[in-house]
C-alpha cells in the first residue's frame, strides 16, 4: 500500500511539472468563472486581443490588491492602445470579485481561482485561503477565498505564448511596468 501511495505522489508531482509554463511556452487553454459567474475561456479571449495581461493577486479588498487593480483600471486606455487586455486572478469567490469590481469601478475582467488550478498552470505559489471582514456599501460582509495566491504577472501573445513573467511584482507599479514592456514591442 505504501508503494502505491509513493507512485501516486510521484505521478502527481510529475503531472504538475508538465502543466507549468515558462517563457516562450504556449499556455494550455483554461477556463474560469469571472466576477459575474460567467465562464471565461482563454482560447476565446486570445482571438480578440494582441496581448493578454494576466495578473495574480492575493485577495480582493486588501490594500495592495486594491491599489494594483485601480492602477490597471486607470491605465486601461493606454494598455488598449498597445493591444492589451487585462485579466486579474485571485482565489476569491465570483461574488466577492463582483463586489470588488463594483466598489472600485474596475473596467476589466476578474477571474475566480478558488481551487488554485490557474495558479498551478503558471506555477504561482499559493497558501491557504481565508476569510476577511469588509464593509461594502454599508454592509459588513465575511468574504471567503479558497486560496491565497502570490502576486505574479504574465503576458501572453495572441497565439497564447508566454512572453513576459514577473515574479517580484510591486502592486502599485505593476501596470506601468507592463505598459513599458508592451510599448517596447511596438
Amino acid at each position: 500500500m505504501k508503494n502505491i501511495a509513493t507512485i501516486f505522489l510521484l505521478f502527481f508531482a510529475v503531472s504538475l511539472t508538465f502543466s507549468q509554463v515558462d517563457l516562450g511556452d504556449k499556455v494550455p487553454n483554461f477556463n474560469a468563472p469571472d466576477q459575474d459567474g460567467t465562464k471565461w475561456v482563454l482560447k476565446k479571449q486570445l482571438k480578440s486581443v494582441e496581448y493578454l495581461v494576466i495578473y495574480f493577486y492575493p485577495a480582493a479588498f486588501t490594500g495592495g490588491c486594491t491599489k494594483q487593480a485601480c492602477s490597471y483600471r486607470d491605465q486601461k486606455g493606454d494598455l488598449a492602445r498597445v493591444g492589451a487586455q487585462v485579466v486579474g486572478v485571485s482565489g476569491d469567490k465570483p461574488g466577492t470579485l463582483g463586489l470588488f469590481a463594483l466598489e472600485h469601478q474596475l473596467n476589466f475582467t476578474l477571474l475566480s481561482d478558488e481551487s488554485g488550478e490557474l495558479a498551478t498552470i503558471f506555477d504561482v505559489p499559493q497558501n491557504e485561503g481565508g476569510t476577511i471582514n469588509r464593509e461594502v456599501k454599508g454592509q459588513a460582509l465575511d468574504l471567503i477565498r479558497g486560496t491565497t495566491i502570490q502576486r505574479w504577472t504574465f503576458i501572453l501573445d495572441q497565439k497564447g505564448n508566454l512572453i513576459y513573467k514577473d515574479t517580484e511584482v510591486d502592486a502599485v507599479g505593476d501596470s506601468g511596468k507592463v505598459l513599458e514592456f508592451l510599448t517596447s514591442l511596438h
